[in-house]
């Protein structure tokens, strides 16, 4: 299927104009985490979730008010509507041990009680000490570090360490931009949210490759012309796979985004801002970073090219036979 025919667009020219709005949005983003941080889930902050369904829908203000003395404690409606349900979310005080934190689910449930917001039932408990989710935390971070090492391992053994440099610059930036855009929209970090971050990476460089897989090809046939005409070419002659691929995979995940539910919400939003970050920055970043790192000008085959080609289309100078000796007899 042809979605571009004979497309020709100079994709590195706004390379420069990428880079700074990269940037712009990062900083942003860093400036964001260092003042008020990331959310963090149980899973990784430790404390307490409880699932509460009433009789009759309260507002999520009425719950907050009836839990004024758990400060920061996160309460939203959690999935369809119908069921009459909100998430309540309490971080941990301290306590290690599981009676100590079964506690908190008590009071909860007794100053929800001295609310007067009807009749309840706790549907759903979750508890995470603050050990496991610190242990959560140090898995998380490795996997993603290790998921880079490995990347660049690959790419630089497979293809260039040019190539592997770009790929591995430009995951990051899917990385940072990814966690940028969480901490603005507030969204907490979760296990299904480094779910999705991961799934995001393998996604970004699988696009990335394609591209440089056809880069490594056009440089066998187009040895005088320059890297950036080159990858320019090879941008092109996969704008249609990946304007397939990016939109298919967005259209799920604005599905998930949309009627996923609230469990899912962090999950889907994940997705989509990776899916969109990690086919710009296949196409900007990764090139990008190539052409900086080899230069513009012609690969080393095409630098040799011109000598070659003059070599053999030199004229050549007609060879003489050699005239056969006479034999001289001897008197």
């Amino acid at each position: 299927m042809h979605i571009f025919k004979h497309s020709n667009f100079d994709f590195l020219r706004w390379r420069w104009h990428a880079l700074v709005l990269s940037w712009v949005v990062i900083i942003a983003g860093l400036a964001v985490i260092w003042t008020k941080g990331v959310p963090r889930s149980i899973e990784f902050a430790g404390g307490t979730a409880l699932i509460v369904q009433f009789e009759q829908q309260p507002s999520v203000e009425q719950v907050r008010h009836g839990l004024d003395s758990y400060g920061e404690s996160v309460i939203q409606a959690y999935g369809d509507p119908s069921q009459r349900q909100v998430l309540i979310r309490v971080p941990t005080s301290g306590a290690e041990s599981g009676d100590q934190m079964s506690m908190t689910k008590e009071a909860v449930t007794a100053a929800l009680q001295h609310a007067n917001l009807g009749n309840f039932s706790i549907v759903g408990t979750e508890i995470v000490s603050p050990t496991v989710g610190h242990e959560l935390t140090t898995k998380g971070t490795w996997a993603t570090v290790l998921s880079l090492i490995g990347i660049l391992a690959y790419i630089a053994f497979r293809y260039q360490l040019s190539f592997a440099v770009g790929a591995v610059v430009a995951t990051l930036h899917d990385l940072l931009v990814t966690l940028a855009l969480l901490a603005f929209f507030r969204y907490e970090l979760s296990l299904n949210v480094i779910a999705a971050i991961l799934t995001v990476t393998g996604y970004s460089t699988n696009d990335t490759i394609v591209i440089f897989d056809r880069v490594r090809e056009n440089l066998r046939g187009m040895r005088r012309d320059s890297l950036k005409d080159v990858i320019n070419v090879s941008i092109n002659q996969t704008l249609g796979r990946t304007v397939l691929t990016a939109g298919t995979a967005l259209l799920s995940a604005l599905a998930l985004f949309l009627f996923g539910g609230e469990v899912l919400r962090g999950f889907a939003f994940t997705m989509l801002v990776g899916i969109i970050t990690g086919t710009y920055s296949s196409v900007f970043v990764a090139a990008a970073i190539v052409t900086f790192w080899r230069g513009e000008g012609p690969t080393k085959a095409a630098a040799h090219a011109p000598a070659m080609a003059a070599a053999s289309n030199a004229p050549q100078q007609p060879t003489r036979k050699a005239k056969p000796q006479r034999k001289v007899r001897a008197s």
